[in-house]
């Protein structure tokens, strides 16, 4: 069996398994009812708006690329986003779908240099974007959940990711300083967590300091190039996740649910963080019981298994399928989907 097809199978089984459970563990004659009552429309709208998502992502790619004097069209843009889904949905952290839209933009004609700025570009765009409404999302459920028991752990919490996004930004202007403070960090951690073996740690500390590497280079790159471009980039992300975490409320009001949008909205940035924690490829289970968890502060139990799994059907299985389609239609002759399947 070959790698894509096994890593797929994997998240595909953990996933499938997670949501029949949470399914089965919700499922009751309110959510009978609540089936027999879902408005379609709705469902449609979601996929419609995830769809559109693919769109604002290709136009953020080829933005970027036009401000660096390459330009490609927006259906080639949306191809080289869409593809790259199925290796991101079979990865942990999504880390897979960089490869796959670098490898795509230097088939472009794009110095490998400025392809790996671009796509690193908009991943660094993206977790600062999340990373800075972070703190207002754990917020927003501290006041919901109302619970003094939580409260010493919630502010943790919104410190530590503070922290993260400060550090995050001083990287940027200033990198050297940022990869010994960092190394100092995982070097005080290193015992708690179990990294005791100095060759594994060492592996930590490379990794760190290619990813801040790298997390410097790209924004330098837009900013000394050309800073129209990195504004682009930031409107663009905006517009995206936008989009995406409408998906959620879309999918309520199809259940007619009417939450507080606010909140829904910040559940979705907590979702996005828990998720980029590597562990099983696609995150397949840790999403489906996560959201079960987060989800279930403002959506009844009866209805929170197939929200869950709606949910987890147009960010998931959708781009799955789309991704698939779209994989093995343009990377079928190429070198690096060779290499996959191998």
């Amino acid at each position: 069996m070959n790698k894509v097809k096994k890593w797929l199978l994997i998240s595909l089984i953990i996933s499938l398994i997670s949501g029949i459970l949470i399914i089965i563990l919700t499922f009751d004659a309110l959510t009978i009812d609540a089936l027999l009552r879902i408005r379609p429309e709705f469902i449609l709208a979601g996929i419609l708006l995830h769809a559109f998502s693919y769109v604002v992502w290709g136009a953020r790619v080829q933005g970027l690329c036009k401000t660096l004097g390459h330009n490609i069209g927006l259906l080639r843009s949306v191809e080289i986003v869409t593809s790259s889904t199925l290796a991101a949905s079979i990865t942990p952290s999504s880390l897979g779908g960089e490869p796959v839209r670098i490898h795509l933009l230097h088939i472009d004609r794009i110095p490998l240099g400025m392809a790996s700025a671009v796509i690193i570009g908009e991943r660094v765009l993206d977790g600062i974007f999340i990373l800075s409404l972070a703190p207002f999302s754990i917020y927003v459920f501290s006041k919901i959940l109302d619970d003094p028991s939580l409260d010493v752990l919630l502010v943790l919490a919104e410190l530590f990711l503070l922290g993260i996004l400060f550090l995050s930004l001083y990287g940027i202007w200033r990198p050297e300083p940022t990869k010994k403070l960092t190394h100092l960090i995982i070097r005080k951690m290193a015992p708690i967590v179990g990294t005791r073996t100095d060759v594994k740690l060492e592996s930590v500390l490379e990794k760190v300091d290619s990813e801040l590497g790298h997390f410097h280079d790209s924004i330098e790159f837009f900013i000394r190039e050309d800073r129209l471009g990195l504004f682009i980039g930031v409107a663009y992300t905006l517009i995206f996740w936008i989009t995406e975490f409408f998906l959620l409320y879309v999918i309520l009001l199809g259940l007619n649910q009417y939450p507080d949008p606010l909140v829904v909205f910040s559940s979705q940035v907590l979702m996005i963080i828990l998720m980029a924690i590597p562990s099983t490829p696609g995150a397949s289970g840790v999403a489906e019981f996560g959201a079960t968890t987060i989800f279930s502060v403002f959506v009844s139990s009866s209805l929170l298994g197939i929200t869950v799994v709606a949910w987890r059907a147009l960010t998931f299985y959708m781009n799955l399928i789309v991704g698939s389609f779209v994989s093995f239609r343009i990377l079928k002759d190429t070198d690096l989907m060779k290499r996959l399947i191998r």
